[in-house]
């Protein structure tokens, strides 16, 4: 009931909000004229001309001249235009009549640290990047890509962010497909990912190999196209009192271009040319984007989109695999042991050489698409409705190790020269955020709502079920996951500049509904049959099991990537509601301070509380010392309370079959492992700041220590118990072994709050523009 009461309130204030900014229109006059450049003349086509503190404006037109329709009334105008100082005028406009404002816009010298920053305030008042009590980096993204060849999100922001890592993954199933990318050497899930400040979902691939960020959920930055964003900003600093879960180690906010009337084309291609590519090259990479923005009325609307195409083929860097590939069993005219290795003898007879059985180690091959769009258009004098989001679509092709023909995993009578398995991934992605924002009552307020999905659908190919042996297809669907997420957010903000130098107080609130889902493969993907083509079961008798040459009992399921079962399927929901708010001061004009408090309740785990406190102090025109100490929290996510599946990992070449279960599984009632919770942390930063106008440089140096408690990794495998003469060591051990067996695995693994951590380190960023 309490929930209930909470969203009819959101929707009866909603209702108030907008009955309130749609009054009536009043007399209404024009104003007009020209944008240009001040030493050429020229016109200024895609300039934006914009009426301060009243949500419209205009575009220039081919011609560099606009319209603007408003009530009566003397205004402040800002022309803007990419690469030029903006320029601001004051005009009366009477009803009726037309006044004419001219822009002439002078070429900018931008100054380092001079750029402002937006991400960890919610303030009015403007502040460069040596100016933020935390550090803060803005990437300007049409400028990086001009200078370096990074054409993705990822490669972008490991070019020029400081303390980000992202790195392609290797023979790690879905992960090879997806790049996990963190701050401060922290996990993929504890960085909270933001567009236009809006919170952006994860992906439904939690990484289960042992990769960068096992056992982690993240945000996949590859799907939004490079060519859409205007700047990416980077907040360095425990965040989760101010925007919520995952912002341990940070935020990343990604800012959607918005100009009109300019197209923006780019094509780009490259590849590895290396000693140990396959051929004189591999690696290939193309990748085309286009951008244009339309203007959406008189008033300053847009609509800007973007279109984007990738194709990338893989690169192999494996060196010539130097164990056993054949054995006597595998030429019927041997007539020495069947276990003896032979395969020297037998690569010269088939005309082979160890190179042909390498598995593939390098990047996977990618092909995707991606549409994006951002708009914004004034509705009222006071009050914008905006929109943005887009759609993508990828298809992964990676390998996992090679099958040998000596294996009991190959059935050679399908692939005589065994096979490398390969795991093909769809990926969509779909995102939508609508809101309105505008004043009321001296507040500036937003009211919106942000949609995210993602999903994973894996086609496994140039594979078999061994235990199917003659009668095995060599291509299974083996299922997938879903991610599902929407936020509906309500944030309003108040300046009062005649308290000391300027207080900012903002509050807000947060409800989150989530959903995750796992999906079933086909039968022959996930299933062990016996010589009847049977399921087996763990009452199946051993002498039904369907062994190789060797002896060994042949595993069942899709080889390199078994499917989920009907009994993995899951479609799990929570929800969860918070309230924040913040204060920050301006004591006097160098010293500045800030209280951040936010409640979350969640409906799976319970609820939590964190602070942040942070300040800055200005030491002179040039020089600041900052600090910030805050608490924070990560809630376990759905896909690691609720996956659980059953896959091959090798360990030291040997494969393994194990069982990843849930929490609430019987397996983990017996093995004692306890249900998830959520994880904590305490942050605390320190720095200096430096601008040196002389040499055009900017410094700023931090210290960090990040203090974790209860953190949620994947745990080793856990096998059953057996004494000294190989008998189950108590009726426990005896029941997990059935249960594994079940599922065709021979351990199992879990996710738990396994460890506490504590991450120090010092961020030093220098910048001269030359």
């Amino acid at each position: 009931m309490r929930r209930g009461s909470t969203i009819s309130r959101l929707i009866i204030a909603v209702f108030f909000f907008l009955s309130s900014v749609s009054g009536l229109l009043a007399a209404t006059g024009k104003i007009g004229g020209t944008v240009t450049d001040a030493n050429s003349g020229e016109a200024l086509p895609g300039a934006n001309v914009e009426v301060l503190d009243h949500f419209t404006g205009a575009a220039a037109d081919a011609n560099g001249e606009y319209v603007i329709t408003i009530e009566e009334g003397t205004y402040t105008l800002r022309a803007t235009f990419t690469g030029y100082s903006p320029v601001e005028k004051s005009v009366t406009v009477k009803a009726g009549e037309s006044v004419e404002l001219n822009f002439a816009m002078e070429e900018a010298i931008v100054e380092l640290g001079d750029v402002v920053v937006v991400l960890g305030s919610r303030g009015k008042k403007a502040r460069t990047q040596t100016e933020t009590p935390v550090p803060v980096d803005v990437l300007d993204i049409e400028q990086l890509v001009a200078q370096s060849p990074q054409v993705t999100v990822n490669q972008i922001m490991n070019y020029a962010a400081p303390s980000f890592s992202s790195n392609t993954q290797t023979i790690s199933d879905g992960t090879d497909h997806i790049d996990p990318a963190s701050l401060r050497g922290l996990g993929p899930d504890q960085v909270l990912v933001l567009i236009n400040g809006k919170r952006r979902h994860t992906t439904s691939l939690v990484n289960v190999n042992g990769t960068f960020g096992r056992g982690n959920v993240g945000t996949d930055l590859n799907a939004i196209p490079a060519a859409s964003i205007a700047r990416i900003e980077v907040l360095r600093d425990g965040a989760a009192a101010q925007y919520g879960s995952d912002a341990i180690a940070g935020v990343i906010n990604i800012v959607l271009k918005d100009q009109t009337n300019a197209l923006t084309a780019t094509a780009n291609s490259g590849a590895y040319v290396s000693k140990n590519s396959e051929g004189s090259y591999d690696g290939l990479y193309n990748n085309v984007a286009v951008n244009y923005g339309l203007p959406i009325g008189d008033r300053g609307g847009y609509i800007n989109f973007t279109g984007s195409y990738e194709d990338r083929d893989p690169t192999n860097r494996m060196k010539e695999w130097g164990g056993t590939i054949f054995k006597g069993y595998n030429n019927p005219n041997y007539t020495g042991d069947p276990n003896d290795d032979i395969t020297e003898s037998e690569l010269a007879r088939r005309g082979l050489t160890r190179s042909d059985f390498n598995m593939r180690v390098g990047q996977a091959a990618l092909k995707s698409g991606q549409f994006f769009a951002n708009m914004a258009v004034p509705i009222s004098r006071g009050a914008e409705f905006y929109a943005f989001g887009g759609i993508g679509y990828r298809h992964g092709n990676s390998a996992g190790f090679y099958r040998l023909p000596y294996q009991e995993r190959t059935v050679t009578s399908v692939y005589p020269n065994g096979f490398l398995p390969e795991i093909n991934s769809n990926i969509f992605d779909k995102s939508l955020a609508t809101g309105i924002r505008g004043e009321l009552y001296g507040w500036d307020v937003d009211f919106s709502n942000t949609y995210g999905s993602n999903s994973f659908q894996f086609q496994i190919t140039n594979t078999l079920n061994a235990s199917l042996e003659d009668r095995t297809k060599t291509s299974y669907n083996s299922g997938g996951f879903a991610f599902t997420q929407n936020t509906s957010n309500f944030d309003a903000s108040h300046f009062y500049d005649d308290v000391m130098s300027g207080m900012n107080v903002a509050f807000g609130g947060e409800y989150r509904y989530e959903n995750y889902q796992i999906f079933a493969g086909e039968e022959g993907s996930y299933a062990k049959y016996d010589i009847n083509g049977d399921i087996v079961t763990p009452n199946t008798p051993d002498s039904l099991l369907v062994r190789g040459p060797n002896g060994k009992v042949r595993p069942g399921g899709a080889q390199v990537f078994p499917g989920f079962r009907p009994a993995n399927e899951v479609s799990a929901n929570r929800s969860s509601v918070a309230f924040y708010a913040d204060v920050e001061l301006d004591v006097t004009e160098d010293f500045f301070a800030e209280f951040a408090y936010r409640f979350e309740d969640y409906s799976d785990f319970g609820s939590t509380s964190n602070y942040k406190v942070a300040s800055r102090y200005k030491l002179g025109d040039d020089f600041s010392v900052r600090g910030a100490y805050s608490t924070g929290f990560r809630a376990p996510s759905l896909h690691q309370i609720n996956f659980n599946a059953t896959s091959t990992l090798f360990v030291d070449g040997i494969p393994n079959e194990v069982g990843t279960f849930s929490n609430n599984s019987r397996v983990a009632k017996i093995l004692g492992i306890p249900k998830l919770k959520e994880e904590d942390s305490q942050n605390l930063t320190l720095g200096i700041t430096a601008k040196i106008p002389e040499y055009d440089l900017t410094a700023t140096v931090d210290v960090y220590q990040i203090d974790i408690q209860n953190r949620v990794v994947k745990t080793g495998t856990f096998k059953p118990a057996k004494d000294a003469n190989g008998n189950y060591a108590s009726a426990k051990d005896e029941e997990l072994a059935q249960l594994l067996a079940s599922v065709n695995a021979t351990g199992a693994a879990f996710f738990a709050n396994a460890i506490d951590t504590r991450t120090q380190g010092l961020d030093v960023v220098l910048s001269h523009r030359w």
